[in-house]
Order: structure tokens, then C-alpha cells, then sequence
């Protein structure tokens, strides 16, 4: 079938299809949450086994893939072959949307969701889907609370590392958001883009009553209040 390019094993929840049975049982574990393979050094749990056998070199302290260039050492042959391709520049995976292109196959398939739309990974506490198992791991903290990252200037704690990050140029004062048209400086992304529409004109936000436009939304919020009367 692989040569026919038959698909036969459909994923029940999101409509995927698989050439063999196993990759479509060890897909599934994405929308169940299971994760059947356990590691006996420190318990943490994997959907599948090679994942397993990879995690396991960490404790071993095991680097089978070694750089013929510069002798580096990695656990997984694919970090090898990303590594090479770093030194070398290669990005072999093209986008047929819009022809970017990636380092690793992973990498394509996950940014092709952009075009395509599709969520595979689904929160099982609230049901909101995801196009990258990353994104869902850091909203399922939201339900959990975790926020393993924290700040060593104040103490605060985050439930993502970029928003630590964002955090802490506060702290250092760092402000690396440049406008290109006047060359003011942010410490924030949305800062700049909410700034930069004082060069373009744009005014995304309409009032419903009047349709007065506005640049910021506290700007509407403000206005609206003269139709409701609002103190």
C-alpha cells in the first residue's frame, strides 16, 4: 500500500488517514492522552516506544550520532542530520502553499496547518484544538495552573518561557521592537504595531453606533461611552 499510497486506517476523531494500522493506533494516543510507555528511571510517561528508547539515552548518557565534521555528539540521528544541515544551510522541505522551507519534514508539516487549517491536538478538559502539540501543553497549564517558570528578579511566575521572557526585558529595559518609519523603540511587539498605525493610517477599530474609527481600542471604549453615557 505504500506504493499504491492507499490509506486505509482513518482517524475516527479528525478524519487523518494512515497507511498502517499501528501509526493510526499510535496517532489516536494524541486525542486520548495515553501514553502507554514508561520510563523505569523516572517515570515520565511517552505515546510510543521509539520515543521511549530516546528519552532513556538521557539517563544513560548515551550519543550514538556523531559529526563527522566537527566530532559533536547527539542521542537521535535526526539531531544529527539537522545539525549538518545548519552547517551546511540545507532546508530540503519545501511548502507547495508558499514555498518556504524547512530544515526538518516535522517542521514543513507543522507550519502546512497554517494553510490547511487543521487542529489534530484536542484539550481534553475543555475540547479546544490546536495545530501544534506545544501550544496545547502550554494551554493545558491554564487548567492545571502550573506555572513552572519564574521570574529571578520578582519572583513571578509564568505558565509559558516567552511570556518570562517578554517579562523580564521590564527588568532589564531592553527594548528591542524598532519602528522603521521614526525609529522608536518598544519593549513589546504588540507596542510597535499598535504604534505603527500612527504612519499608515489604519484604524481597525469601528464604533457600532456612529462608525467612528479608531487606532486602539481604548481609544473606542472611550468613545463608545459618550453614546451610553457611561462615567
Amino acid at each position: 500500500m505504500s506504493h499504491t499510497g492507499e490509506k486505509p486506517f482513518k482517524c475516527s476523531e479528525c478524519g487523518k488517514c494512515f497507511i498502517e494500522k499501528q501509526h493510526l493506533v499510535s496517532h489516536q494516543r494524541i486525542h486520548t492522552g495515553e501514553k502507554p510507555f514508561k520510563c523505569s528511571e523516572c517515570s515520565q510517561c511517552f505515546t510510543e516506544k521509539q520515543q521511549l528508547v530516546r528519552h532513556q539515552m538521557n539517563h544513560t548518557g548515551e550519543k550514538p550520532f556523531t559529526c563527522s565534521e566537527c566530532s559533536k555528539c547527539f542521542t537521535e540521528k535526526q539531531h544529527l542530520v539537522s545539525h549538518q544541515r545548519v552547517r551546511t544551510g540545507q532546508k530540503p522541505f519545501q511548502c507547495s502553499e508558499c514555498s518556504k522551507c524547512f530544515l526538518l519534514k516535522p517542521q514543513l508539516v507543522s507550519h502546512q496547518r497554517v494553510h490547511t487549517g487543521e487542529k489534530p491536538f484536542i484539550c481534553s478538559e475543555c475540547s479546544k484544538c490546536f495545530s501544534r502539540k506545544s501550544h496545547l501543553v502550554s494551554h493545558q497549564k491554564s487548567h492545571t495552573g502550573e506555572k513552572p517558570f519564574m521570574c529571578s528578579e520578582c519572583g513571578k511566575c509564568f505558565s509559558r518561557k516567552p511570556h518570562l521572557v517578554t517579562h523580564q526585558l521590564i527588568h532589564s529595559g531592553e527594548k528591542p521592537f524598532t519602528c522603521s518609519e521614526c525609529s522608536k523603540c518598544f519593549t513589546y511587539k504588540q507596542q510597535l504595531v499598535i504604534h505603527q498605525r500612527i504612519h499608515t493610517g489604519e484604524k481597525l477599530f469601528i464604533c457600532s453606533e456612529c462608525s467612528k474609527c479608531f487606532s486602539r481600542k481604548s481609544h473606542l471604549v472611550r468613545h463608545q461611552r459618550l453614546h451610553t453615557g457611561k462615567k
